[in-house]
């Protein structure tokens, strides 16, 4: 029997796109509308998809010009909100499918992220992950009281014993621990309630969280290290990974990189998925899906592109010269503490460090990474099945896919993706039938 993929929803952002203005977007006179997001559940559950995935920042992107002006005028990276509420909503339309919250270990505490994704994880019956970043973008930094980015080291040495702590918050109330003993007038057992008496590097929490064990108890930890540093964060932290759409054989590479790591440190490999960010558009021809790709990039101003490069990597791109290397490039960003990898990185690995390009040209491939065009597969069901077939083998088979899908783009396209994707999947023996666990955890085990 053919090894089963699994399926998530990223709808972090629109990224820079003009999709919200096509006929059948969810952008209306009350976005964001409850309902819009309860419908985006109801969708996937009817999918059977494993996850639905909220990235975050929480600041107005400003590297750009060292200003909010354009980010605002043309919507890049915002409005954005904690999802915590909403995800609230989503678990009462929906039964099976998990939800993917994130919050940066930069910035926030062990104590207060490990109590609030506890009740999450109680409020939506055991259907929670922890998307654990570290952040890299000068807006975020500044409404946290920094002026500067922290360095990328210093960032992954944080997160690790972050994580740390919350696991050991999660394990500090043993299940069983509740008696509700209505004889004695016991409610719990004091041997199985424990103060963890962390005292770190970043952070001192003597615990014990006040609270119930979660249903999973604990949700399940996502991260997306790429560079050599935020790989063996990963394999350190994570129970599933999530990575950018490379070719495949920087992906497989990517995968054996990490098993390596996951071998050091003595953890199983096998039991630790990569989900592959991708973004496909799926119709009935190939005419018809290419058309809708082209509406990514239509009418998307280079100010719009700049702020979104620039917020992406921490480093304001509108400072480039008319020409320059890669290379150039690449150590003026490591010198900011800016982020080595993402979209520069890509292009370093696609054309060299040495290779020279003009501004123009750079914003030429700029426009493709903030928009999604570069990386969106189109075709029909069974081309892009064929496709992520080919990925997913070449890497593994461990993991799957984390489909990019704009917030507020035509309804059209989910719905492509559950009524002819998805099925197309299962008949190849690549996708659940019917969901078989009860909890996120369950779904998502190999």
């Amino acid at each position: 029997m053919p090894t089963r993929m699994h399926l998530a929803l990223d709808i972090s952002w629109t990224q820079v796109e003009t999709l919200w203005r096509d006929p059948g977007s969810w952008v209306g006179p009350a976005y964001p509308d409850p309902g819009l997001f309860e419908e985006i559940a109801r969708t996937c559950e009817r999918g059977l998809f494993d996850m639905i995935f909220f990235g975050d920042g929480t600041g107005i992107p400003n590297t750009w010009k060292d200003d909010i002006e354009d980010a605002v005028r043309w919507g890049v990276a915002w409005p954005r909100m904690d999802m915590s509420p909403w995800v609230t909503l989503m678990s009462r339309v929906t039964s099976h499918v998990g939800f993917g919250l994130t919050y940066s270990s930069t910035f926030m505490h062990p104590f207060f992220t490990a109590r609030l994704l506890n009740s999450m994880d109680h409020v939506t019956n055991g259907r929670m992950a922890f998307n654990v970043i570290t952040s890299q973008r000068r807006s975020d930094y500044q409404n946290y009281g920094y002026d500067e980015l922290v360095e990328h080291g210093h960032r992954y040495d944080r997160m690790e014993e972050f994580v740390d702590v919350c696991k050991a918050l999660w394990a500090s109330v043993e299940p069983g621990a509740f008696l509700w003993d209505r004889r004695t007038g016991q409610v719990a057992d004091p041997e199985k309630v424990r103060a963890i008496r962390h005292e770190g590097r970043f952070f001192k929490v003597r615990g014990p969280l006040n609270v119930l064990p979660s249903p999973q108890g604990r949700p399940v930890m996502i991260q997306a290290g790429g560079s050599p540093r935020g790989t063996r964060a990963a394999a350190h932290v994570a129970d599933h990974v999530f990575a950018a759409t490379k070719t495949i054989p920087l992906m497989a590479k990517q995968r054996a990189d990490l098993d390596g790591i996951l071998a050091e440190k003595g953890r199983d490999a096998s039991q630790v998925g990569i989900v592959w960010s991708t973004k496909v558009m799926v119709a009935e021809t190939r005419a018809e899906a290419a058309a809708m790709k082209e509406q990514l990039i239509a009418q998307v101003p280079e100010e719009a592109v700049g702020v979104w490069l620039s917020h992406n990597t921490g480093f304001d791109m509108s400072t480039l010269p008319s020409r320059f290397t890669l290379r150039e490039l690449q150590e003026r960003i490591v010198a900011a503490n800016a982020s080595p990898v993402g979209f520069v990185g890509l292009l370093i690995a696609e054309h060299g460090e040495d290779g020279e390009v003009s501004r123009e040209e750079f914003f030429h491939h700029g426009l493709r990474a903030a928009t999604g065009y570069q990386h969106t597969r189109t075709g029909t069901a069974a081309e892009i099945a064929d496709h992520l077939e080919e990925v997913f083998v070449a890497t593994g088979e461990r993991g799957g896919f984390m489909i990019g899908h704009s917030q507020c783009g035509p309804r059209q396209h989910l719905h492509n993706i559950v009524t002819q994707l998805v099925p197309e999947l299962q008949r190849r023996g690549r996708f659940r039938t019917h969901y078989e666990g009860k909890t996120l955890k369950e779904n998502l085990a190999p």
